[in-house]
């Protein structure tokens, strides 16, 4: 039963992360969590990734934009590496706290004030991506960080998608071989691999289907309107611990 709720899962935030344009950990994270220990789903959540980023540049792969992708996926990378090499050294506490709240904030920002744009310059390119790979490293998603980033850029769908997808190649092959270099995946769990394969595939296919019917304006309120649920989410999940 578990492993099939399991797959549910992987396969319905495959299609949401596709329709948002910004990856599916955003929502799988905490939902296998509820599942499995958190180590084993940072290393699957990195696997899935490695399969998903690769389906949607299959897909997408024509619209990706080269500078904005080294601006966003280099500090990335870098970060991602030297995030998730920490987080096998020290626990962070708060980190739940001011992302929940930073999501939440700028998401409804962006949703009621729907002119406003971010700057595509370098610098603020270059800091987004930089936060978005630490937090990947961290808590096993900077997606929604990076999609806000690119949602405030006001891209559209297809180079949404792409760019998002591009950089996500980096930071989650990096990410994946230190939790698999650090023991996070047991044998037990070796058999879930050519499974999320399919999904990725399948998943990013039906994404890309119902993407295809959104209007630009339509897709980026639903991306921010994803992104505040995360944040929403992430603010329960660390409140959480607290009531019990």
């Amino acid at each position: 039963m578990l492993p099939f709720l399991f797959f549910l899962i992987a396969l319905f935030s495959e299609i949401v992360g596709t329709i948002a344009g910004f990856g599916s950990s955003v929502f799988f994270v905490p939902l296998a969590g509820f599942l499995f220990g958190f180590h084993e789903v940072l290393a699957l959540t990195s696997i899935l990734h490695v399969f998903s980023n690769a389906a949607k540049l299959v897909f997408f792969g024509r619209h990706v934009r080269l500078r904005l992708l080294l601006l966003l996926g280099i500090p990335s990378v870098l970060c991602v590496i030297v995030e998730a090499y920490l987080s096998t050294k020290v626990e962070f506490k708060f980190t739940e706290l001011i992302l929940g709240f930073f999501l939440v904030a700028f998401s409804l920002f962006f949703f009621f004030n729907p002119a406003a744009k971010l700057s595509q310059n370098g610098s603020n390119a270059v800091v987004a991506g930089g936060i978005a790979g630490f937090l990947a490293g961290l808590i096993g998603t900077g997606g929604a960080i990076r999609g806000l980033a690119l949602a405030a850029f006001d891209l559209g769908k297809g180079v949404f998608v792409a760019t998002s997808a591009a950089i996500d190649s980096g930071v989650d092959f990096s990410r994946m071989i230190v939790y698999l270099r650090s023991g996070y995946l047991t044998r037990e769990f070796y058999w879930f691999i050519p499974g999320l394969l399919s999904v990725a595939f399948v998943g990013s296919y039906i994404g890309k289907f119902a993407l295809d019917k959104l209007e630009q304006k339509t897709f980026r309120k639903i991306v921010l309107l994803l992104i505040f649920v995360i944040g929403v989410t992430t603010l329960g999940r660390f409140f959480e611990q607290f009531i019990r």
